[in-house]
């Protein structure tokens, strides 16, 4: 017996399942629509043309322990590091991965906090700046002292964040965490270590 003509048909069969091995992944898909610069690595740029500055040289995060700069520098155990707290304005500090990184900001009301070391040979500035790699730049600053002796500001070098600054973030560092984490000696208590925006 046929079926009465006011039922309907039942849905034709599923299709047959795709292979497997012609289907697009979801990465390999998004992987062709992402734009061409988030995928790119970024290149350091070019090594400066000019010659290590000395003098006064404005120091924040890794820089600001006394034990880090001594092994940079090659120095004695028992040399004296002489570093003056002071700070600089005109500056953003952002995080690089965990590193500490300024950049310029000249509508920023804020100071960061760090240390200054007057580098006396060109040989001792080309070692701090191979230590920062080729990310980061000596530029000119002022440098304004906090610890109430003269000269109570000066001008100096720093080393400013020179990469993409699309790969910065917001944030603080802190050097006793981060000498914790590395396993390093903590620099002593009297020291301010953190290198932040601070208004």
């Amino acid at each position: 017996m046929s079926a009465p003509d006011n039922q309907a048909n039942p849905p034709p069969p599923p299709p047959p399942p795709s292979d497997p091995r012609t289907k697009i992944s979801p990465f390999v898909r998004n992987l062709r629509t992402a734009p061409p610069r988030s995928l790119a690595v970024s290149q350091p740029p070019p090594p400066p043309t000019t010659a290590a500055p000395t003098g006064p040289y404005f120091l924040y995060g890794t820089l600001m322990d006394p034990y880090m700069l001594r092994d940079i520098l090659a120095l004695n155990s028992d040399q004296d590091i002489d570093l003056r707290p002071a700070y600089i304005t005109g500056y953003a500090c952002k995080l690089w991965g965990q590193y500490p990184a300024l950049v310029p900001d000249d509508t920023s009301t804020s100071v960061v906090k760090g240390v200054v070391y007057h580098v006396p040979s060109v040989e001792d500035g080309v070692k701090l700046a191979n230590y920062e790699t080729g990310w980061y730049r000596a530029e000119s600053c002022e440098v304004v002292y906090t610890d109430g002796e003269e000269p109570g500001r000066e001008g100096g070098h720093l080393f400013v964040f020179v990469g993409d600054e699309g790969e910065l973030s917001e944030g603080v560092f802190d050097l006793r965490v981060w000498l914790a984490r590395m396993g390093r000696k903590a620099v002593p208590k009297t020291m301010s270590v953190v290198a932040s925006d601070a208004q």
